[in-house]
């Protein structure tokens, strides 16, 4: 499997990642987008940020996972987000290795921390960042950065102490 890029020469992929999420309920777990389906303009759109950087994971030159780097220089940080693989391929490690991926590329931007954050309902997803050795915040930390945010998140960063399993 290659992770490569997101870049114009995909565009044409912005529908598939978009049409990935299968119903309201998961649209809202993955990228907390209200208005489903996902329009695949909004997948183009979130990497007009400067500060994002999106990703997919190909096999066989297909689409199998996206996913993206937020920087943050002011922070010294990496955050992991808008992470989804397709929906017929879920369950077979495509996650894991999407996450050690973005993983890779998050520490060689060598920023110190690298962090992200999951709906608390997305068990499948916290199981799979746990496997890749994030653990959870402080809880103090976590309810300071969720006090501002739409749902309480779980926080989860990157420690290099913990294997991945």
């Amino acid at each position: 499997m290659d992770l490569l890029p997101f870049s114009p020469a995909h565009a044409a992929h912005a529908a598939t990642v978009a049409g990935w999420a299968t119903s309201a309920t998961e649209l809202a777990l993955w990228c907390g987008a209200r208005e489903f389906p996902l329009p695949p303009r909004a997948v183009i759109d979130w990497h007009g940020d400067g500060d994002v950087r999106p990703h997919l994971l190909f096999d066989g030159g297909e689409p199998v996972g996206y996913g993206e780097l937020w920087l943050d220089a002011d922070e010294d940080e990496v955050e992991l987000a808008r992470i989804i693989v397709a929906p017929e391929l879920r369950g077979r490690s495509i996650g894991r290795t999407l996450v050690a991926g973005l993983l890779a590329r998050a520490l060689e931007t060598g920023h110190a921390d690298v962090f992200l954050r999951v709906h608390p309902d997305n068990g499948a997803a916290v199981r799979c960042y746990l496997g890749a050795g994030f653990v959870p915040v402080e809880a103090q930390l976590a309810d300071a950065w969720n006090a501002s945010q739409p749902v309480a998140y779980t926080w989860l960063r990157h420690s290099p102490e913990t294997p991945a399993g």
